[in-house]
């Protein structure tokens, strides 16, 4: 049975893919002693929020972001970020890989919303792995699966992400809407001759304000 080591380090926005993505570094350690021919590596990554001492910015973002009651650090359970496949070419004792994590700022996935609420601590992030190792030993192939059980944990910084994000659309965010809702806020927009949606979004909640003040 061949033993395999992970280690998740180096983090960095992706210039590999045209899509805002973070880049890390693993390294495999083949801790058997058959030489691996090929490895089809599936990773699934997920955030894990844990409680800890944030400031209150960051605490006001982050039930905000994920819709909790200030209670919400007890509730969190592990975020899903991304799936990512990567095939690993042969190696004998330990090499490295590139391990691409797409991101997105869609705000109808949860892990978003959490990614968008950390402002000054790190993210923990575990990577579980699974798939296929290939070997060939006295000329013959054998494939056997990745241990369920393999994982690798990392902190990312959330300076990393956002970096990641802006790369492609600085300072941009995007939201699913319903298309009644679309519609009223694009009459809305044309009644006040307003020449964006940031306008328009800007009015509508100084008009809220206002009135809450009243």
């Amino acid at each position: 049975m061949t033993t395999l080591r992970f280690h998740v380090s180096d983090p960095s926005p992706s210039s590999q893919v045209a899509t805002s993505a973070v880049s890390f570094r693993l390294r495999i350690q083949n801790e058997g002693q058959a030489r691996v021919h090929m490895l089809a590596l599936r990773c699934q990554v997920q955030i894990e929020p844990r409680v800890s001492r944030r400031s209150v910015d960051e605490a006001k973002h982050l039930r905000a972001a994920s819709s909790h009651s200030p209670l919400w650090s007890r509730k969190l359970r592990p975020l899903l970020w991304a799936r990512v496949a990567l095939i690993v070419p042969a190696f004998e004792r330990v090499t490295t890989a590139d391990l691409v994590v797409p991101c997105t700022y869609d705000f109808q996935i949860a892990s978003t919303r959490y990614l968008h609420g950390v402002r000054d601590d790190g993210i923990p992030l575990r990577f579980l792995f699974t798939g296929s190792i290939f070997r060939l030993q006295n000329e013959a192939f054998s494939v056997e699966p990745v241990p369920w059980d393999t994982d690798a944990t990392f902190t990312l910084p959330a300076t990393v992400w956002r970096t990641a994000l802006d790369r492609i659309l600085p300072h941009n965010a995007s939201l699913s809407l319903r298309r009644e809702t679309l519609d009223a806020l694009l009459a809305f927009r044309t009644s006040r001759a307003l020449p964006t949606w940031d306008d328009t979004l800007d009015v509508l909640l100084d008009e809220v304000a206002d009135r809450q003040h009243q």
